[in-house]
């Protein structure tokens, strides 16, 4: 396969669609390598358009990491709009790299990060045009090995049979050790082809290989079990862990993009994981345990961020930023190196019981004071705790009522709708809530320029967390309950034109559903949906539920079996032959303490709950304090 560069073809394309800066590549910062010095060559993939794509995390460490790595090169590639699309398929045009516009299908490996399952029909889109075939059984050894990994791929059943492998949890090591794996077969003279590389992978326990396990079923629909098909594989495949993450200071050159994006800022991942417990929180269920940053090593990757990539925002992520057990110093000492600067730090995390007053003036310093988020999620206290989401009404009265006092004027509140044994009077306490944020800023400030957004999102089980056994909520009573809620409070007249209300309708939520707990059988759906022109499903104006339930209808598929079914204890799940450390009896012990109400702490700060992920992942929870403190920058 020749990999010369696709550009000159492309070039005459670009002026007939819209946003063309997004595919010509050339930013600071990214990397083109001599395509013949190199013997592993890996093309990234986030299945989203490049303005979502280019500031994914994820991506760019890999990217940069591979391309550390002596004899290996990685790309970026990311989905094409359907206009450019069209105009491909008529020229004849493949799939591309933005980097050195080379064609996908030259790649050793196409590794794929879904962070949403809603973006599996892009990624069918890039494998047709790159001439791929779609299904893994008709490739050979002209295609490249297409790799899964993110948070999606935790279960990747519904989309195994387009896969040839998946990989569970952190990227940085494994990414380093299947290029060693694929150095070697090739310079062994690809021993078993293609199935011998695949095997190399599975044996090791550390990659998935769908076509290596059979899946059978009982009469009824559901799974029997799960089975290796092949010597030497594992029955289960583990996630992978980083720990010491102040040996992986990554990214030190963040890509800045040429074109527009949702994140224009750098960011800093200040921990990893988070022990919280929140039943509904994939995230912070598959991500466990905490490992923090040292303070010294957050100041540095934010020193050589800034000055790698001249971005005036830097953003301090995790899962919850504001439990860094050094939060306090790293804001403060961040804030006093950049004062009177024209950078900005941010907090995008924030808990209402984690949040304090002095933090948001630290990170405010700069004259920067947006508005605040904060996620309440349930909109009854017992809507909380159902949810371990141990917020009480007066810690957010508290919190609200502090920050309107102190200048800001803006606060979002973010809930969800749909969620285990929720009812209509928890979601109409959401307005409660709100009418109260309101009069409580009122009070606080002596002024009515004061407002609040709620905003909504269904509630989705995942896989993984301890409602991975419970019925979804159905779209219809999701839509009847919105409606209500919005109708409170726009005919509020004392605080309604002060409460802005966002919300997503549910249908997307069933389809996500539908994919998040699918199986292999779904994969007929998703194909079928592709096939029909589906397209970018992450996105409101392109996404169709009529589309989805017609495919569904058309194969044969069940949606509310696999959404609104709620499952039994000892029933196998599609993933559970994945695992991702938690023990499966403690899931559902808290399922059961969510239907009882009862509430977990967070181990950080409390005797071991026997979650399951430290001993059987060989890992521990790593968090300060350090004691160390960060120096002034020196002006050379």
């Amino acid at each position: 396969m020749s990999a010369e560069s696709l550009f000159p073809r492309l070039e005459a394309l670009l002026p007939k669609v819209q946003k063309p800066i997004q595919y010509v590549g050339g930013e600071l910062n990214s990397t083109v390598k001599d395509w013949d010095e190199a013997t592993v060559r890996w093309a990234l993939m986030y299945p989203d358009a490049y303005e979502v794509g280019l500031p994914n995390q994820g991506v760019q460490i890999l990217y940069e990491i591979l391309n550390e790595l002596p004899e290996t090169l990685a790309e970026r590639t990311y989905a094409v709009w359907p206009d450019l699309e069209a105009l491909m398929r008529a020229e004849g045009v493949p799939q591309f790299t933005v980097d050195a516009h080379r064609p996908v299908r030259a790649f050793d490996v196409l590794g794929v990060s879904f962070s949403t399952e809603l973006g599996y029909t892009n990624l069918f889109t890039a494998l047709d045009l790159a001439g791929i075939p779609l299904e893994a059984v008709a490739r050979t050894e002209a295609d490249p090995i297409v790799l899964a990994g993110g948070h999606a791929a935790f279960n990747p059943e519904p989309i195994a049979d387009f896969l040839d492998a998946a990989v569970l949890g952190d990227g940085e090591q494994i990414a380093i050790a299947i290029t060693e794996v694929i150095r070697e077969w090739k310079a062994e003279g690809r021993p078993g082809g293609r199935d011998g590389l695949l095997l190399r992978l599975a044996e090791s326990g550390g990659v998935y290989v769908p076509k290596f396990y059979d899946v059978e079923y009982l009469p009824d629909g559901r799974i029997q079990r799960v089975v290796p098909n092949r010597p030497g594989v594992p029955s289960r495949v583990f996630k992978h862990t980083v720990m010491d993450l102040d040996d992986w200071p990554y990214p030190k050159k963040p890509l800045v993009p040429l074109a527009e994006t949702v994140h224009e800022r750098f960011s800093v991942e200040i921990f990893r994981g988070c022990t919280r417990g929140c039943r509904f929180c994939q995230a912070g269920m598959i991500t466990r345990p905490v490992r923090e940053r040292s303070i010294t090593v957050i100041g540095d990757m934010v020193a050589n961020g800034v000055k790698e990539s001249g971005f005036t925002e830097v953003g301090l992520l995790s899962l919850s930023s504001a439990d860094h057990s050094e939060i306090a110093e790293v804001a403060k000492g961040l804030a006093d190196r950049y004062e009177g600067t024209n950078t900005s730090l941010s907090l995008p995390s924030t808990r209402v019981d984690a949040f304090n007053i002095d933090l948001a003036n630290e990170f405010s310093r700069n004259g920067r004071r947006s508005g605040l988020t904060f996620a309440p999620e349930g909109g009854s206290e017992r809507m909380r705790k159902v949810i371990n989401k141990m917020v009480t009404e007066e810690d957010l009265i508290r919190t609200v009522t502090t920050a309107y006092s102190q200048g800001w004027r803006q606060v979002k509140l973010y809930f969800m709708c749909g969620l285990p044994t929720e009812e209509d009077v928890d979601v109409m306490g959401i307005a409660d809530l709100a009418r109260k944020v309101i009069k409580a800023g009122r009070e606080a400030t002596g002024s009515r320029d004061i407002r609040c957004t709620v905003s909504i999102g269904g509630f989705v089980p995942k896989p993984h967390t301890p409602f991975q056994w419970a019925a979804q909520c159905d779209h219809e009573t999701v839509d009847r309950r919105l409606r209500e809620l919005r109708n409170e409070l726009r005919n509020d007249k004392q605080y309604g034109k002060a409460i802005g209300f966002r919300y997503h309708d549910g249908k997307p939520s069933i389809v996500e559903g539908l994919l998040s707990r699918g199986d292999r059988r779904v994969g007929r759906v998703i194909h079928a949906v592709w096939a029909d022109g589906g397209r970018f499903d992450g996105w409101s104006e392109h996404f169709s539920y009529e589309r989805w339930m017609k495919a569904a209808a058309e194969v044969g598929v069940d949606v509310d079996w696999y959404t609104i079914r709620e499952r039994e204890e000892h029933e196998v799940l599609p993933w559970d032959h994945l695992d991702a450390g938690l023990d499966r009896e403690w899931l559902w012990q808290d399922w059961q303490d969510a239907l009882s109400d009862v509430e977990v702490e967070d181990c950080r700060w409390t005797p071991c709950y026997d979650c399951g992920v430290c001993p059987s992942m060989g890992t521990e929870i790593q968090i300060g304090p350090t004691g160390r403190k960060l120096l002034p920058l020196t002006v050379v």
